[in-house]
């Protein structure tokens, strides 16, 4: 699923992990996340200039760093972590955080940042440590990919 990516193509949708290797292997894309927290509906933004997804054989690890924004710098804990899925535990903690979290990422410790929780077909349950309120969730969250 975390592959070949989910969802609807007009709305909620997962790239899939393959085609973000594909895109970000040479390093001309950066990415940005917009983040709108669920207590007062404000937007938050964070964008990296290096995001680089590797291949499947090394469980596409991720190289992100060049933090810039007002959402805080989630995903630093999350650098050089391979993907962890319910069926393949990549992750530092000790239970698979894909299953306590609802969806697979880059996991290190089971925290920080998530945008890809997944249950039911649905894509929910975001979260952002880093949100300067004191709601760390999030209502709605965007990963782009833009250009150099």
């Amino acid at each position: 699923m975390f592959k070949d990516g989910f969802g609807s193509k007009s709305c909620n949708y997962w790239l899939g992990n393959e085609l973000l290797h594909q895109l970000t292997k040479d390093g001309l894309y950066k990415v940005r996340f917009d983040l709108q927290a669920r207590g007062s509906g404000n937007w938050y933004w964070a964008e990296y200039s290096t995001f680089i997804v590797d291949n499947e054989a090394n469980w596409y690890n991720l190289n992100v760093s060049g933090y810039l924004g007002n959402a805080g710098d989630s995903m630093k804990s999350h650098n050089a972590m391979n993907f962890t899925t319910f069926d393949s535990d990549n992750d530092k903690a000790s239970v698979n955080c894909a299953v306590t979290r609802g969806g697979g990422f880059w996991w290190n410790h089971c925290g920080f940042s998530q945008v890809t929780a997944y249950k039911s077909g649905v894509m929910k349950g975001h979260g952002w440590r880093k949100l300067p309120e004191t709601s760390k969730s999030t209502l709605t969250s965007r990963m782009w990919l833009l250009c150099h």
